[in-house]
């Protein structure tokens, strides 16, 4: 399995939210590679600044679809008021954003991954002495 490399992209626009000021569209792509199976990548397109990513379990993303999920840096949750959204939460040192995105295009794509890796596999996708290797020249540097 590890030879057949496969990553799935797919767009979608979130909704920014702030404090009295209206929602900002912002673009997202949504990424899953199987070189890294246990991950999904949403990169948040920041103007003329390119693109910023944030990497967080799938599994995380999937249990924010039905509850409130995650303890750190990313959380994701239903909307209390819509069923047909859910709320992403990010913090980091520079920042705190919430945005709002389709429950339905996020469980879309996450079908998606589950046709390419299904959940409980993914260790069959991990190639442990690439990642070894990795972690040692990345040590050296």
């Amino acid at each position: 399995m590890r030879n057949d490399h496969v990553t799935l992209r797919s767009t979608a626009v979130f909704d920014l939210l702030a404090p009295r000021t209206p929602a900002v569209p912002v673009k997202v792509e949504l990424r899953y590679d199987t070189r890294d199976p246990y991950a999904v990548v949403a990169a948040f397109r920041t103007g003329r600044a390119g693109w910023v990513d944030w990497v967080f379990s799938r599994d995380l993303l999937a249990d924010g679809l039905i509850a409130e999920a995650g303890d750190g840096d990313v959380r994701i949750r239903p909307a209390m008021d819509d069923p047909e959204v859910v709320v992403i939460e990010l913090s980091s040192p520079s920042g705190h954003a919430v945005f709002e995105a389709s429950a339905q295009e996020l469980a879309d794509f996450l079908d998606r991954t589950y046709d390419v890796v299904v959940p409980g596999n993914e260790h069959l996708w991990v190639d442990v002495d690439e990642a070894l290797t990795h972690l040692i020249s990345t040590d050296l540097t």
